[in-house]
């Protein structure tokens, strides 16, 4: 496995994959979540690149970008025990040498809902990124969690509108044993705290978003921020829409989930 950290690095040793190659981007602080991606990528092409970039495009003024996890040297471990041909880790001026760029990709009318209302500018910055990452990297395929089901949606449609020769594969979302979603920021959670965020996962079982608010309302230390049924095309609120997506936080903690509710 190969680790670079420059454009320049990235683009010659980039020229030395062959076959088909597949893209995972991360923001680091990797689990087995991230690793799932990694063993997928390899099921879907011959080389796999990972990116390892925290964005701080698509934090807030009051997010916690400083504050996020930056354990590089498991990083690659993982990376490397998960059979990557390549990592891609650079710092911001690498991929913003001129500073904050004037051009950006905006996420439109999606990028105003649920997460992105709740995080304005949030996608705006991620698929700036991914635009940049598509293109730094020269890959096929790229690979990205359900848990993130906004952002798929948002990078799927990217493409489509603008013709970027790329794949988007979903990977499944990868849990723990008792059902919570796998998520870097899960570190921050105390026991009490994790114990309470499993109420996210049941809340969504329920497959019903007003049963499922009650449950999470009724669970001390989290604080809702939405859970609703959606069309996940459109994330428009649908009764009997194919997704239920929720967002809350424990603690000091943001935690995202969502589950394809049965049929009814």
């Amino acid at each position: 496995m190969k680790v670079v950290h420059t454009r320049d690095e990235l683009g010659a040793a980039r020229d030395q994959l062959t076959g088909r190659v597949a893209v995972v981007m991360t923001m680091g602080a990797l689990h087995d979540g991230h690793a799932e991606l990694v063993r997928q990528a390899r099921l879907t092409a011959d080389s796999v690149v990972v990116t390892v970039f925290v964005n701080p495009l698509q934090f807030g003024g009051c997010e916690d970008l400083d504050r996020y996890p930056r354990p590089l040297e498991a990083d690659l471990a993982l990376c490397e025990r998960e059979g990557a041909n390549l990592v891609f880790g650079p710092t911001p001026d690498v991929i913003y040498p001129d500073g904050p760029p004037q051009v950006r990709v905006c996420a439109g009318p999606l990028g105003e809902v649920f997460e992105g209302a709740s995080r304005p500018g949030h996608f705006d910055g991620v698929l700036t990124v991914v635009a940049k990452l598509l293109h730094l990297t020269r890959a096929e395929v790229a690979l990205f969690g359900q848990k993130d089901a906004q952002q798929l949606t948002a990078i799927r449609t990217m493409v489509r509108d603008l013709d970027i020769a790329v794949e988007v594969i979903a990977v499944p979302t990868v849990r723990e044993p008792d059902g919570l979603a796998l998520s870097s920021r899960n570190r921050f959670l105390s026991v009490d705290e994790r114990h309470s965020a499993l109420v996210l996962n049941r809340a969504l079982g329920l497959g019903d978003a007003d049963a499922g608010r009650a449950m999470v309302a009724a669970e001390p230390g989290v604080a809702l921020d939405y859970l609703e049924r959606i069309d996940s095309t459109t994330f428009m609120i649908d009764p009997d829409g194919d997704l239920i997506v929720v967002a809350a936080t424990v603690g000091r903690t943001r935690l995202i989930d969502n589950r394809t509710p049965e049929r009814r």
